[in-house]
């Protein structure tokens, strides 16, 4: 499918709804990502911000709305499919390969990408084309001299940047940070910041993240969801002043 014009979002969310029961965790919530945008999404805990990542991403199945992907839409598109349409996310608790190296890590990730099976084809020229492209994606947020180490052995921090690599080597049109910052020691919250920093611009990313501090450095417009609906969307300046955000949200009047 050719790429969609550029007014057109990459990604379009409409009216998307999903019950537990007679529980509505999603209330006919709708946003648009163009390419390249920064968009925070933020809420309380129990606001269905990881249950609107799953259906983005398929892990679960909406009662009623619709999401498109590249003028697609994807209803009844399976996880893996999405992926391979350019629909990318990271993960709250990383699922990364901890006795293997850094660099094979991306590897894999490039080698199913390409549809190349790595287990047999691991000394073949694929592989080595695979590993290049891989310390590319290290070295684009800073950790290739990371590549020889096996991941159990780097800081967290570095293990949080190692997923984000992973899923840059799948070459998404839409990545889904998924608390890229949780478990971060402070003294290493700075290489998150530097890393979301080098992301390509033509990307559109959602920052799912507690870290308010982070959200506001990074995204352009903010969307506040609140018991599975949108509250408000605007730009950070907004959002800090917004006093329902900062009652619902903080529980007091002071600024986010």
């Amino acid at each position: 499918m050719s790429a969609p014009p550029a007014s057109q979002p990459v990604l379009s969310v409409r009216n998307l709804c999903k019950n537990f029961g007679a529980l509505a965790v999603t209330q006919s919530v709708s946003l648009d990502l163009h390419a390249g945008a920064r968009l925070g999404l933020i809420g309380p805990n129990g606001a269905g911000k990881t249950t609107l990542v799953n259906l983005l991403t398929g892990m679960l199945a909406p009662n009623s709305g619709e999401i498109i992907l590249n003028g697609e839409t994807l209803h009844g598109v399976q996880p893996e499919q999405r992926v391979k349409k350019g629909l990318v996310r990271t993960h709250q608790i990383n699922t990364l390969l901890m006795e293997h190296t850094t660099r094979d890590n991306v590897a894999i990730a490039v080698a199913e990408r390409r549809g190349f099976a790595w287990r047999a084809l691991r000394y073949g020229s694929q592989w080595r084309a695979c590993l290049e492209e891989a310390h590319a994606c290290l070295a684009g947020l800073g950790i290739a001299e990371a590549g020889d180490r096996r991941v159990s052995e780097l800081p967290y921090g570095q293990q949080r940047l190692l997923e984000i690599a992973i899923a840059l080597a799948l070459k998404p049109k839409v990545l889904l940070l998924d608390e890229p910052g949780a478990g971060i020691p402070s003294t290493e919250s700075h290489i998150i910041d530097e890393a979301l920093d080098r992301l390509p611009q033509d990307i559109a990313i959602l920052l799912i993240e507690h870290d308010m501090d982070l959200v506001f450095r990074f995204a352009r417009d903010i969307t506040v969801l609140v018991q599975g609906a949108v509250l408000t969307s605007g730009v950070p300046a907004e959002i800090a002043r917004n006093l329902q955000v900062r009652a619902v949200y903080l529980g007091r009047s002071q600024q986010v």
